[in-house]
């Protein structure tokens, strides 16, 4: 995988593992003495590609406490988390669960939202939460149509609506899904520009990476929903960014 991706012309990869208690029973401690094998094994392989930590982390009660004690993880130990909900089942409280990651300092990223199969009766829910800060992420063999018809509509849709803020591999392995970036990197140029192509796979990850705060992220100004059930005191970008504080160096 690693040997594809540096083919491909990826640089970077977040080794980002889920995190699930009794389903994925992943660590961050687990999780970081891999990644220093990997490193070794690929530098003894001559594979110039540089790794760094992170989860795709499921929702639960503590979570915030999970962060900030280690055993799960944000990206490169910054304040940004991937954040994986439910795939079938819209959970309850969803927007006052994510509203609390926030205001503890974090910066949410949704994983995948094109292929939730609630998202065609929720898909408000998914704006709402772009408008009071969280990311969006991609999968970018949902673009290339590898997961559906449906996701690739959803995947579109978003891009054409600027919900959209990041696109991944989402790779787990080297035939099914493939850490392959750049044919979805091209249709993206072709179809919303050069500029946002480089935003979603190189200038916004970058940022990410190091901890950069949101607000220069270049992230497309939202209109307010029309119909919000926000969580009381929550607020647009311009406002809740103000509350986010750094996680570990930030």
């Amino acid at each position: 995988m690693a040997r594809m991706a540096w083919r491909d012309g990826i640089t970077t990869v977040a080794c980002t593992p889920h995190i699930l208690p009794g389903v994925y029973n992943n660590t961050g401690a687990a999780i970081g003495a891999a990644i220093a094998q990997l490193r070794q094994a690929i530098a003894q392989a001559g594979i110039p590609l540089q790794l760094v930590a992170g989860a795709d982390v499921h929702i639960a009660p503590d979570l915030d406490a999970q962060l900030r004690d280690g055993r799960a993880l944000t990206l490169n130990s910054s304040r940004y988390l991937l954040l994986e909900v439910p795939h079938h089942v819209l959970p309850p409280r969803l927007e006052d669960h994510i509203f609390g990651l926030q205001t503890a300092g974090f910066v949410p990223i949704v994983t995948h939202p094109e292929r939730l199969s609630w998202i065609d009766g929720h898909y408000d829910l998914l704006k709402r939460l772009v408008y009071c800060g969280n990311l969006m992420q991609l999968t970018a063999g949902s673009l290339l149509g590898q997961f559906g018809r449906r996701p690739r509509y959803w995947a579109e849709r978003m891009l054409d609506e600027g919900h959209c803020h990041l696109l991944a591999t989402d790779a787990h392995n080297t035939e099914r899904r493939p850490p392959r970036l750049s044919e979805a990197r091209e249709l993206v140029a072709r179809k919303w520009g050069d500029q946002e192509a480089e935003n979603l796979v190189l200038k916004r990850p970058r940022a990410i990476l190091e901890d950069a705060s949101p607000a220069d992220l270049a992230i497309p100004v939202q209109a307010k929903p029309r119909q919000s059930n926000l969580p009381r005191g929550s607020s647009p970008w311009s406002n809740i960014l103000k509350r986010v504080r750094g996680v570990g160096g930030g």
